[in-house]
């Protein structure tokens, strides 16, 4: 398959292959128990039962939230009358952000972009090792539990959810909240990245403890 990099332009399958490739040789002997993997996807709606999937990515920290890897974005192909379907506020978010334009001219099913994860992931982390880390991770493990259910059983089955911090954050250190701006883009990179930031700011402010 061909696929997108992290601008959304196309690479050709023999491009994708390549870079598939040595991104694999580069990482063989990385494969890490202990590495963290993030995700996020951007979804037509917040029901998976008649929404889908619009775009993933994974990103590869360390345990101290040093990325160490990214995926490419991919953007899904689906129907006309599913994106004639949104809500206001999804047809105005993701077309601001070009998601719809993108969706609109992926080749790309929801089995490519989960094969290619896969492909991905194994060069970094073991099958069941790391949780599924992001910002209300449950509801992109819902989708994927229905749409990629491959990739879906390659987590543990803990989520590392950045959210849970956010709402002990507000009760316990309201002070501290403030403190961190989202700018939530709504792509997935770019949130998997400011979910990063985030477990930074509250691993370095609310969870901190002294020697």
């Amino acid at each position: 398959m061909s696929t997108v990099d992290s601008q959304g332009l196309a690479l050709q399958p023999e491009e994708s292959r390549a870079l598939a490739s040595q991104a694999a040789a580069q990482a063989a002997a990385r494969p890490n128990v202990t590495h963290l993997i993030w995700l996020d996807m951007e979804m037509s709606g917040l029901r998976p039962e008649v929404d889908r999937i619009l775009e993933v990515a994974v990103i590869i920290t360390d345990t101290d939230l040093n990325p160490l890897a990214e995926s490419e974005a991919i953007a899904i192909r689906q129907p006309e009358e599913l994106l004639d379907g949104m809500d206001a506020w999804n047809k105005g978010t993701h077309g601001r952000s070009g998601l719809i334009e993108r969706v609109r001219h992926s080749m790309h099913s929801e089995r490519d972009a989960e094969l290619y994860l896969l492909g991905f992931l194994a060069a970094w982390v073991p099958s069941g090792k790391s949780p599924m880390c992001g910002n209300s991770i449950g509801q992109d493990r819902r989708f994927m539990a229905r749409y990629m259910p491959e990739l879906e059983r390659y987590f543990h089955y803990r989520n590392l959810d950045v959210s849970t911090l956010k709402e002990l954050c507000k009760r316990w250190r309201p002070d501290l909240i403030k403190g961190f701006d989202k700018r939530s883009a709504h792509t997935a990179l770019a949130d998997i990245r400011e979910s990063i930031e985030e477990l930074q700011y509250y691993k370095t402010h609310f969870l901190r403890h002294e020697r």
